[in-house]
């Protein structure tokens, strides 16, 4: 059985999609939803974002729908509609499923018009945001979304979390072998890394977590904790402070919250902790928004994919710090981690091992997993 350099099994692709699959037809998704957010979860993997990959699939998708919290079944009902704009309700359903909608509607209105966006009320979490940036990148188009989230950034000169991590995230297309895709979170780290490490045992690095006197946490599986009880916050990109840019983490922060609550008429900041006024659980109503912008409007897809790829290759042919050996363009890394997991499989933890065993004997799955 292969393994990867810290001993972890590699667990074959269409063992980890059967399994994924049929535990969430078990746990009421219709057998097409399933499979999309499998692929949405499994793609975090491909990718190497094992924050937002198989590491939560039982504990935010299998255990909110057992919980009651997530629609396994998600209906989606159009609010308003003109020829460029959609709002979009998807009743607390899956994320992911409400996402595609939102983006194939982006899609179809951009080919027509240029440009296409979409706001989402009413949701849940949505994997990883370049997946849903990328249904437009394939499509020769630009891509863009963002979706606010639980509190856990603290704004500039504070110590209390408000803002989610809010990715604000671009797919673009390119002449190279893989797109441009800018997939990141608006704060230092997020909750999905801190929870990765809190299962291997692993601080988290100083610097990125503050609790509310103003002391910097390292303790992952302490932060979780804390930050669930909101006596921690994470810091925004560039830290806590102005000295090392924060505010404008926290800036960027804030307009994904606006985008992804004011588009939609939603709830936003604090209302998002997924908490009744007695302190009972209840769906968080998350917002995202979606852009589609086709580069035929402009000046075409060939040309914007040469200067793209011309541009990625500039900088990556700049001169180098002697300390490092290579310039990595965004989703670059991404791309180099498929080529070594492609025929290899996922790797996972003893953590998550442990929960595939327990939701395969939960669900009566006829499977076995490579590391038993």
């Amino acid at each position: 059985m292969l393994k990867d350099k810290d001993n972890r099994p590699y667990v074959p692709w269409d063992v980890m999609d059967s399994f994924m699959t049929q535990a969430f037809m078990k746990y009421g998704l219709p057998e097409e939803d399933a499979k999309l957010c499998t692929d949405v979860l499994l793609e975090s993997d491909r990718r190497g974002i094992e924050s937002h990959g198989c590491n939560r699939f039982k504990p935010i998708y299998l255990d909110r729908i057992k919980n009651g919290i997530l629609n396994p079944i998600t209906k989606i009902d159009v609010i308003k509609e003109t020829c460029t704009t959609a709002v979009l309700d998807a009743n607390d359903g899956m994320g992911m499923v409400a996402s595609k909608k939102a983006m194939e509607m982006c899609i179809e209105k951009a080919k027509k018009y240029g440009m296409g966006m979409v706001a989402v009320r009413n949701s849940s979490h949505f994997g990883i945001a370049g997946y849903w940036a990328g249904m437009a990148e394939k499509e020769g188009m630009i891509g863009i979304c963002g979706t606010n989230a639980r509190p856990s950034i603290a704004p500039t000169f504070g110590v209390e979390n408000m803002l989610g991590t809010n990715p604000l995230t671009f797919a673009m297309p390119s002449d190279e072998k893989f797109p441009f895709v800018l997939d990141c979170a608006t704060s230092v780290i997020q909750n999905g890394k801190i929870e990765y490490y809190a299962r291997i045992d692993h601080d988290t690095p100083e610097g990125l977590v503050i609790s509310r006197e103003g002391e910097i946490l390292t303790d992952s599986k302490q932060i979780i904790k804390d930050i669930r009880s909101e006596k921690a916050a994470l810091a925004p990109l560039g830290g806590f402070g102005e000295d090392m840019g924060g505010y404008k983490g926290y800036g960027y922060a804030t307009v994904v919250e606006i985008l992804s609550a004011a588009l939609q008429a939603g709830i936003f900041l604090k209302a998002l902790e997924g908490k009744n006024e007695d302190g009972s659980i209840r769906p968080y109503h998350l917002g995202h928004f979606f852009m589609a912008i086709d580069t035929e409007a402009f000046m075409g897809l060939e040309s914007f994919k040469k200067t793209t790829g011309d541009i990625l290759r500039e900088l990556r042919n700049s001169k180098k710090d002697p300390k490092h050996s290579r310039i990595y363009t965004a989703g670059e890394k991404e791309w180099d981690v498929w080529q070594e997991r492609k025929d290899k499989g996922v790797p996972l933890t003893k953590a998550v091992q442990d929960e595939f065993i327990q939701i395969r004997n939960e669900c009566q799955l006829d499977i076995k997993f490579p590391f038993e």
